[in-house]
């Protein structure tokens, strides 16, 4: 099936201009006479590669909708012609004088310079560049911001956005009016930083995680959530991160968000996630010590509040949260029992999903979910059995 004919035809003309070029440069250095394929085999091996083509290098060129190289733009089109006409176009060129046949070469490698694509860093150097113009209009630079999104996905790609300076550029954007301006540039940051320990480090040292904190109290629950996702991305994983997050009063800002029925799901899911994995981060760094926030009782009560919530995603989360936080020095038992209620939690909790379980649509993920339930208690029973057995 021909889909670009165009492009097929200028690619035969190619092949057929080289091989009669080939042709010509051995024909120049025999003795023999006239002008000649270079080999019959060359001929018969044409026809038979665009009658069996390999179907699955060239449905990949195809779906990715580019070419890695010219070696692959030329077996899409063998597969994608007609072999007649491949052995037609060949023998036109033949006909060509030698200054004729020079001549089309080097049109043909003019074009072919054209048709390169260009590659993920330059790409983003034409994101970057759009967005660094002042005069270009807000559909455009909503454009260049979904590009960037999209081509930072890779690790190596944003760490070469990093040296392109594209950070400080994409940073300058979390400060325009328009929300959806922000939201994207957020996002970007949460993509480029994520699991990313060189990008973290760049992006906290430009400053950028206040004013994404800041962007996380946004009116919009899309902004807010990217924000928070961003946040999260910078900060996990990375104890210098997160120590520049509570020193922003990180540990306010989130309990606010768990603490507030009236804030988006999404993103009081998010919290309560980072939560639980600020404390197995802490766990795994115990020779660090624990931050204070981890033993406010009030901060602990907002997450296991959380148990009480309708939505059965976030009882999940906050149960892993509160499992991570049972294992760590500075959180105490009676804190737990006495102000949090975590045993009254559990059991309200026991009876909730014992009714769910009746949904059959649901049993299973209630299930895993009851599990996770009585893994908690059974940690916070030894946690306060520790506390018992203790020599007064």
């Amino acid at each position: 099936m021909e889909r670009f004919p165009a492009l097929i035809s200028f690619l035969l003309l190619f092949m057929a201009t080289e091989i009669v070029t080939t042709s010509v440069e051995r024909e120049n250095k025999s003795s023999s006479a006239g002008l000649i394929w270079s080999t019959a085999k060359e001929e018969g091996d044409l026809v038979h590669k665009a009658g069996h083509a390999d179907d699955s290098t060239a449905a990949a060129d195809d779906v990715d909708g580019g070419f890695s190289s010219l070696e692959g733009m030329l077996q899409w089109a063998i597969g994608h012609s007609d072999p007649a006409k491949l052995k037609e176009s060949a023998q036109d060129v033949q006909r060509l004088s030698p200054s004729e046949l020079k001549q089309r070469q080097l049109e043909i490698k003019e074009l072919m310079e054209k048709l390169k694509m260009p590659s993920d860093a330059q790409l983003m150097q034409i994101a970057l560049d759009d967005l660094s113009n002042s005069s270009l209009s807000l559909e455009d630079r909503h454009h260049a911001l979904q590009e960037l999104l999209i081509l930072v996905e890779p690790i190596d790609n944003a760490n070469d956005m990093c040296k392109l300076g594209g950070l400080g550029v994409i940073i300058r954007e979390l400060d325009h009016p328009d929300s959806d301006v922000r939201k994207f540039s957020a996002w970007i940051l949460g993509k480029a930083s994520q699991n990313n320990p060189y990008v973290q480090k760049q992006v906290l040292e430009l400053g950028a995680l206040a004013t994404l904190m800041k962007l996380v109290n946004s009116s919009s629950a899309d902004e807010a959530t990217k924000a928070f996702y961003a946040v999260s991305a910078l900060i996990r994983n990375n104890v210098a991160g997160q120590q520049l997050f509570f020193a922003e009063a990180g540990d306010k800002m989130l309990q606010d968000i768990l603490s507030s029925t009236r804030m988006d799901v999404r993103l009081r899911r998010k919290a309560v996630f980072l939560v639980g994995d600020l404390a197995e981060c802490q766990l795994e760094n115990i020779d660090k010590a624990e931050m204070p926030f981890f033993s406010n009782q009030f901060f602990l009560k907002s997450v296991v509040d959380l148990t009480a919530s309708s939505d059965l995603d976030l009882q999940e989360k906050a149960l892993v949260a509160i499992k991570n936080l049972l294992q760590l020095r500075t959180t105490e038992a009676m804190v737990f029992k006495e102000f949090c209620r975590l045993d009254d939690a559990l059991e309200r909790m026991k009876k909730q999903l014992e009714d769910l379980m009746l949904d059959e649509d649901h049993r299973e993920y209630v299930t895993d979910v009851e599990s996770l339930r009585k893994e908690v208690e059974l940690s916070f029973q030894a946690k306060l059995g520790n506390v018992r057995t203790v020599p007064t």
